[in-house]
């Protein structure tokens, strides 16, 4: 279950969200060593350490940022800022990804994000890296239960950084010629930076016959599945054996559904099911997909990618408080689908994607940034290839046309919109995603889409 919300009045400057809840730094889901906080007043806040739980997959610190004051030169050293806010540099536990969150998820952030990390075991920092604000064009549709849950906030889009411990955050608002101007959009309320560990890859199934290495007669300990793991398993048990870690690819079987391409499960990427809530919510049908890329950069290597989707699926449960992650679909540079929102591959899983038109759609998200860098021909391969095959089961063409009802937001609520049956992100809300560079892709898409259809 998601943790429920922080608010502007918590008083505790470090935060871990685990599956049980926020704990204090320094609490169970912390590991047993750690560098030294930056200031006094973190490491007086942090209780005395208690006995680590073994099998929490991954952690994340949320801390606080301050106001950085007038005077203080902003990011790239433009000049002085005011309204300003960050983090001074600071060791932390070990973490891969970072985001900003606020309180109301309704609240834009206009401004810029920028952070800076040091990589662990490592005394040199990196250049300023520029966090993408997406605002609430992401997330659940208006009306629906997980919009109204409370637990949501804003945020912007997460960054891969990979393995660090050490961070520094600058927030710049807008600037504004008059007052007014720049108290309507003022920095929004409880900004905090999230720094995710993914937590270790998912163990290999040792089988029935004991591990390698093991003492003469003694025998691998096998974990029975907890009720969560069972459930999102079983969804899929008439494509695969339940507990697989990727369901086969199949041959096409019948007219114009695509061969159905080889996926990787929740199981496969080492999802934690107690992260996102119990049970499972779906639409009536699948009559378009929404491409999206995730933002997250292009810093990660296709083995690294099972961890960068563990983080985004713990920064939008934790730090978002939404049920699940929101896509339904990822594919990593090397043109690897895994399983994305929990509830069955072949089913339609209502998703939190497409502000507005999460209703009748899927979304998949194709891990990195493609504002100016070209996507790779094995990632556009491999969306022509999932839609081929899921919008085949529902008797979509890729090439032709769909028409959805906006949930509000770009579009007045009840709006009927059509849109191409494999769209960009940008088509349903007002967004840059999924970037330049593979939204021009998207006409390659289609066609390649349909050719596997057999149209």
């Amino acid at each position: 279950m998601p943790v429920p919300a922080r608010r502007a009045g918590d008083t505790l400057p470090f935060f871990l969200a685990t599956p049980a809840g926020a704990l204090p730094l320094g609490a169970a889901a912390a590991p047993k060593t750690a560098p030294p906080a930056a200031d006094p007043a973190a490491r007086e806040a942090a209780p005395a350490a208690v006995p680590q739980e073994t099998d929490v997959a991954g952690s994340t610190q949320s801390v606080p940022l301050a106001p950085l004051g007038a005077g203080r030169r902003a990011v790239g050293g433009a000049g002085a800022t005011d309204g300003a806010q960050g983090l001074a540099r600071r060791d932390v536990r070990p973490f891969s990804l970072v985001g900003v969150v606020w309180d109301d998820a309704r609240a834009h952030l206009h401004g810029t994000v920028q952070v800076r990390t040091r990589a662990t075991g490592n005394a040199r920092w990196s250049a300023w890296q520029d966090v993408e604000i997406h605002g609430d064009d992401h997330g659940a549709d208006p009306g629906t239960r997980e919009a109204a849950s409370g637990a949501l906030r804003g945020a912007t889009a997460p960054l891969w950084v990979g393995d660090s411990d050490g961070v520094e955050v600058r927030v710049q608002p807008d600037r504004q010629d008059d007052i007014a101007a720049a108290v309507a959009k003022a920095l929004p309320e409880g900004l905090r930076v999230e720094l995710v560990d993914p937590g270790p890859e998912p163990a290999a199934d040792p089988g029935p016959e004991p591990r390698a290495g093991l003492a003469h007669g003694a025998r691998a300990v096998h974990r029975a599945p907890t009720v969560e793991e069972a459930a999102a398993a079983s969804v899929n048990a008439q494509l695969a054996s339940v507990g697989t870690a990727a369901i086969p690819a199949a041959a096409a079987a019948k007219p114009y559904i695509g061969p159905r391409p080889k996926i990787i499960t929740r199981k496969g990427w080492g999802a934690d099911e107690r992260l996102r809530e119990k049970g499972f919510v779906y639409t009536k049908a699948v009559k378009a997909a929404f491409v999206h890329h995730s933002a997250t950069g292009n810093n990660y290597t296709c083995k690294q990618a099972p961890s960068v989707l563990r983080s985004i699926y713990r920064y939008h449960t934790q730090s978002s408080g939404w049920r699940d992650i929101g896509y339904n679909f990822a594919v990593d540079k090397c043109g690897n689908i895994y399983e994305g929102r929990a509830g069955g591959v072949a089913k339609p899983v209502h998703g939190a994607h497409t502000l507005g038109f999460n209703t009748n759609s899927m979304g998949i998200a194709v891990l990195g940034t493609y504002s100016s860098t070209t996507p790779p021909a094995a990632a556009v391969t491999a969306v022509a290839r999932l839609t081929a095959w899921k919008l085949g089961l529902h008797g979509v063409n890729p090439k032709g046309k769909t028409t959805l009802v906006s949930a509000g937001g770009k579009y007045k609520k009840g709006k009927k919109v059509k849109f191409n049956s494999i769209a960009g992100h940008r088509d349903g809300y007002s967004t840059a995603c999924p970037g330049t560079r593979l939204y021009g892709k998207l006409g390659t898409t289609r066609a390649a889409s349909a050719k596997y259809q057999g149209r």
